[in-house]
């Protein structure tokens, strides 16, 4: 077996903004083709980033770049690592934030809502491209930016926009539960209610995360969009 090439930590920063970029654009249009709906598919308040991707992407190179040499393992294993990923992220996500990101329960052939035969084939597809043909390239254009205050500037802002989602998400989530109990919500005058009412208002929050749902005290999902 072919040497496995050592992946930098430049090179993993990179991988989470590009393909984070990348799979916003994919999941964006295949959810047009296939439902006919053009709506965010956003997974982080600022910026054009669905990190599933990113993350997902991250971990197969990490995982399946031995394997570049051989494309039946290529497609196999990367159709069984990325829907581990997307299953475990599903998961980490819900028991975090109690509410889900996506349900393909109208898929065909589904676990718990969380991952299908349809992505698993797609991970598969993914990742065979993924590492013959985009990751070269994308090495190319990535060793001519290498600058540390560049990489430093991305972690920072990465950092900051994945508190600001939590938070952002909390506050959203929260109205919601308090609206669906009929619970007065504190109306008591404060700046981080203004700075939350600002930043967070429930359009705005709707426009970027229209699928996030919470579960009853019947464990039935409730579409926070229906509620706000």
């Amino acid at each position: 077996m072919e040497k496995t090439e050592k992946i930098t930590i430049h090179q993993a920063i990179w991988y989470l903004v590009i393909f984070s970029i990348i799979g916003l654009i994919v999941e964006t249009l295949f959810c047009y083709v296939t439902t006919g709906v053009l709506e965010s598919r956003k997974g982080l308040i600022f910026g054009p980033f669905c990190p599933i991707y990113g993350v997902g992407a991250t971990v197969l190179i990490f995982l399946l770049n031995r394997f570049k040499e051989d494309k039946l393992k290529l497609f196999i294993y990367g159709g069984i690592c990325g829907s581990a990923i997307e299953y475990l992220i599903s998961f980490g996500l819900e028991a975090f934030y109690g509410t889900r990101f996506w349900d393909y329960s109208y898929q065909k052939f589904d676990l718990n809502g969380r991952i299908c035969v349809t992505y698993t084939l797609f991970w598969g597809v993914l990742a065979f491209f993924l590492i013959k043909i985009v990751k070269p390239n994308i090495d190319k254009l990535i060793n001519k930016i290498n600058y540390k205050i560049i990489d430093n500037t991305i972690v920072f802002f990465t950092i900051i926009n994945v508190l600001c989602t939590i938070w952002g998400i909390n506050v959203y989530r929260n109205r919601a539960i308090q609206t669906y109990y009929g619970i007065d919500r504190n109306t008591k005058k404060s700046i981080i209610n203004d700075i939350e009412n600002e930043m967070f208002e429930n359009k705005k929050m709707q426009k970027i995360f229209p699928n996030l749902r919470f579960i009853n005290e019947n464990g039935e999902e409730i579409w926070i969009r229906d509620i706000l």
